[in-house]
């Protein structure tokens, strides 16, 4: 047995019991599965690997904010009789672990803004840090110059709001730990509200965010006191919120058609030859031709795709 631990440290007394019955018929009693546990973590104590170490932390009151994306396909929510795959970026202010939700498709720079203005603006002020993961999820496939633009607007972001970016070490998720609980913990309430509702199926996209947004406020109401205590050491919010999009000059194709992204979008005819600015949020496209609005189109998920009408 010693062997076997040296060799894999991770099998479990269950696990060597087991081959101690198969290799040995009749020996053994089930009972004594017992002694084998006992005598493997003793094993372990003295002769075992080293294990990880966390650290306590000690949050104070307005110090910092974690946010993460979740995915949330595993609840399989419909809306009117189709799949509904989604993802929720969700914020949470570590004192008081008051949480704000934002419904999104896909981890782009626009999702994380709109989603974080409207934690701030929803919390009444500005912790002093905020904290992500690597952001690895969000940057990944984008080119060079692509990942040196995003990391310039993510700063200057956190310039406007005075907050001081953090981030964890790539692949330690428990140094954002506490968003990463907030995510475990209010997928598990949706998904326990979802069968005392006794269906997955919502009519529209407003009647689920209803939904959300409803056990979210419940759930917030259990740190109502911390979260007061909060809202004293927050700093106060910028004069205005920022608009969290991109702004790009382009020129429609004689194909009828634009390039965003990696993705080709059809837009009217007439615009054909025409210079359109641009506005890239997190969901809509919106093009202008001097101060007139001549299309709104819904922003693909992902590169290489193609949305003609």
């Amino acid at each position: 047995m010693v062997a076997q631990l040296e060799r894999d440290p991770a099998l479990q007394a269950a696990t060597l019991f087991a081959l101690l019955c198969e290799k040995h018929p009749g020996r053994y009693r089930p009972t004594q599965d017992r002694t084998l546990r006992r005598h493997s973590a003793r094993w372990r104590a003295l002769h075992g690997p080293e294990q990880d170490v966390l650290f306590e932390q000690r949050h104070t009151p307005g110090e910092r904010a974690q946010s993460d994306f979740t995915h949330m396909e595993d609840l399989d929510v419909t809306r009117a009789g189709e799949p509904f795959p989604h993802l929720f970026y969700q914020c949470v202010l570590t004192y008081s672990n008051t949480e704000a939700a934002s419904l999104c498709f896909s981890q782009t720079f626009e999702a994380l803004a709109e989603g974080r203005e409207k934690a701030l603006w929803q919390s009444g002020g500005v912790p002093e840090h905020h904290r992500t993961d690597h952001l690895s999820a969000a940057v990944r496939q984008l080119r060079k110059e692509e990942q040196e633009d995003w990391t310039t607007r993510y700063q200057a972001r956190m310039r406007h709001y005075s907050m001081q970016p953090t981030w964890n070490n790539a692949g330690v998720a428990h140094e954002n730990g506490d968003v990463e609980q907030a995510h475990h913990r209010f997928k598990e309430a949706r998904d326990q509200a979802l069968r005392v509702r006794g269906s997955r199926h919502f009519a529209s996209r407003s009647a689920y965010e209803h939904f959300v947004q409803d056990l979210l406020h419940k759930r917030n109401q259990t740190s109502t006191a911390r979260f007061s205590a909060e809202q004293v050491a927050l700093r106060p919010l910028p004069a205005t919120a920022l608009a969290p999009c991109k702004e790009l000059r382009v020129t429609v194709s004689r194909f009828s058609t634009i390039t965003v992204a990696g993705n080709v979008y059809s837009v009217p005819s007439r615009l054909i030859g025409t210079w359109v600015l641009l506005r890239i949020r997190a969901e809509p496209l919106e093009g202008d031709v001097g101060p007139s609005r001549v299309f709104d189109l819904p922003r693909l998920v992902g590169r290489q795709h193609h949305r003609i009408d």
